[in-house]
């Protein structure tokens, strides 16, 4: 795993998805189950300890401490199939301009404008077989180490599409 930069630094919400269904279930041969509303949106609404409102994993217990996924841009590959973007891999914000998946163990704030809203950043968000059925075969492989990280929101807040701020609040102890 990098190291983190901790310095504070401008980056770029490039996508944001809400989801209130499960696209993935089963077995990838039987393909996604439809997703009613499409899912990208251009700002999401946060909730302390529950997640984006609206989202699939909003207020569910067993998601409390991966109930908003984060990813970054430079690791979606591209290479396989250059259209993909966050309806695919389901992570619920794409930022560019920061290594995210080197900030396992972190509290970060992202600000889009309307007051920071700060994460703890609880672990990886690993690719699942899915991915080499709707990205392009060796999807899985590739988003390895960059697949994003599953976060707990310490805070309510909104966070837009656009321009923002990123910064490393803490380094927690412990898992």
């Amino acid at each position: 795993m990098n190291q983190p930069d901790v310095r504070p630094r401008e980056v770029y919400v490039v996508q944001l998805l809400v989801s209130p269904v499960h696209r993935y279930e089963g077995r990838p041969k039987a393909g996604p189950a439809p997703d009613p509303v499409g899912g990208l949106v251009q700002q999401v609404e946060v909730r302390r300890q529950l997640g984006i409102v609206n989202d699939r994993y909003f207020a569910q217990r067993a998601h409390r401490d991966a109930s908003v996924t984060i990813m970054a841009e430079e690791c979606l590959p591209r290479h396989i199939a250059s259209a993909v973007d966050l309806r695919q891999t389901r992570r619920n914000i794409l930022v560019q301009g920061i290594d995210i998946d080197s900030y396992i163990g972190w509290n970060i704030e992202l600000d889009s404008g309307d007051g920071p809203v700060l994460f703890s950043v609880n672990r990886a968000a690993r690719p699942c077989a899915w991915m080499d059925s709707v990205i392009g075969p060796g999807a899985q492989r590739a988003l390895r180490g960059g697949g994003g990280v599953r976060c707990t929101p310490l805070s309510d807040g909104v966070i837009h599409v656009g321009p923002a701020r990123f910064r490393a609040v803490e380094r927690r102890s412990g898992p």
